[in-house]
């Protein structure tokens, strides 16, 4: 799984925070209210996203309607778990990550881990 470009970015933030199905031109309409863009340039990008797995789409009549895959904190995890699985030194990554997190993340970290221990599953 990769990071996302800018458009693709806003898109899905758009449709994760939306939290229902949406057709390209909901969210061309939703855009326009911030810039200027072009129908294809939305159809083009959420295709893209389907494409990459982040979204699902069903037909409605000419159009698709699309949904996301999955939530915006498990898109976060996974990109966090691919990310470490790629820095070659997995307990030193996660030293420097646990270093540099404020008092909040850290008792969110403490939360999470209540719920999952390490090594287990809840």
């Amino acid at each position: 799984m990769r990071r996302l470009g800018e458009l693709e970015a806003v898109i899905m933030e758009r449709m994760w925070s939306g939290r229902r199905p949406a057709t390209v031109r909901d969210l061309v309409e939703e855009l326009r209210n911030d810039r200027e863009i072009a129908y294809t340039t939305v159809m083009t990008v959420m295709d893209n996203l389907h494409t990459k797995g982040l979204l699902k789409r069903r037909t409605s009549g000419k159009a698709y309607v699309y949904e996301t895959v999955s939530s915006k904190e498990a898109y976060a995890a996974e990109l966090m778990r691919e990310l470490l699985a790629g820095s070659g030194n997995r307990a030193a990554t996660l030293v420097h990550f646990l270093e540099r997190l404020d008092p909040e993340e850290a008792e969110a970290m403490e939360a999470a881990l209540r719920i999952i221990p390490p090594g287990g599953r809840p």
